[in-house]
């Protein structure tokens, strides 16, 4: 599938100014971009494993008309938002747990929406490639935007989920890792359990959907941001390193 310069920056940009506008906001420690980078393309490379994944469970799933909630409903949920949120935590988790870079709360919302991002970028450029300009503008308001929302959510607890491993709390831990994963799935399926049935209706509430989710989204990417210097991972090591610092 061909396609020219405009409509590939048409579908590109808009995943990468949610993320320039989330790295800005990482006010404490600016992570390296190349761990930016390589989540983004790790991010890229879950879309194609979600699309063999929801392949291989369509295939064992009842079938129901399009057209009906129950096809709605099942598409939406246990394909698109489980699989495709799945994949993205397993990018981000490969890519961010282990690295010494992560230690402040923000981190983990910087590095979930790069491998959502990454994600919704790779997905966008082939459902522009196929239906063009109108496809492009109308997914850089809603489904990009989606990815990365979602992405956001699954970062605060991604995060929550550290700070408890690292103090030893195993349950908080888990429990943080359940909802890094639940959360962003209930809010894809929503999303696209309102698309799917195409109604006016449900084109509507999919519209005050995405306005709400923009609204909660950027208030969470705010105060987590403005919150972030009392966030640290390692706050007993910061202290003993300045108290070194002072007394050389």
């Amino acid at each position: 599938m061909y396609m020219d310069n405009n409509l590939m920056a048409l579908a590109i940009i808009p995943g990468l100014l949610i993320l320039g506008y989330v790295y800005g906001k990482d006010k404490v420690e600016k992570e390296p971009l190349s761990m930016i980078m390589k989540i983004v393309f790790m991010g890229a490379a879950s879309c194609l494993v979600a699309g063999a994944a929801e392949g291989a469970l369509q295939s064992v799933l009842p079938q129901y008309e399009r057209g009906t909630i129950q096809f709605a409903l099942q598409t939406s949920f246990c394909l698109a938002a489980f699989c495709e949120e799945t994949v993205k935590y397993l990018a981000l988790r490969i890519g961010s747990w282990r690295s010494r870079y992560f230690n402040y709360r923000f981190d983990g919302i910087v590095y979930a929406v790069s491998s959502a991002v990454g994600f919704a970028v790779f997905e966008n450029i082939q459902y522009v490639a196929m239906y063009g300009i109108g496809t492009a503008i109308t997914r850089a308001f809603l489904a990009v935007p989606l990815h990365a929302f979602c992405g956001v959510f699954m970062g605060v607890f991604y995060s929550y989920s550290k700070k408890a491993a690292i103090v030893g709390e195993g349950g908080v831990s888990a429990a943080c890792t359940l909802l890094a994963l639940i959360v962003p799935m209930i809010i894809h399926g929503v999303y696209d359990t309102c698309a799917f049935m195409g109604t006016q209706a449900f084109t509507y509430i999919l519209l005050g959907f995405v306005v709400l989710l923009y609204i909660a989204a950027i208030s969470t990417i705010r105060k987590m941001s403005a919150e972030d210097r009392d966030a640290g991972f390692y706050p007993e090591a910061r202290v003993i390193e300045y108290d070194t610092t002072l007394t050389e």
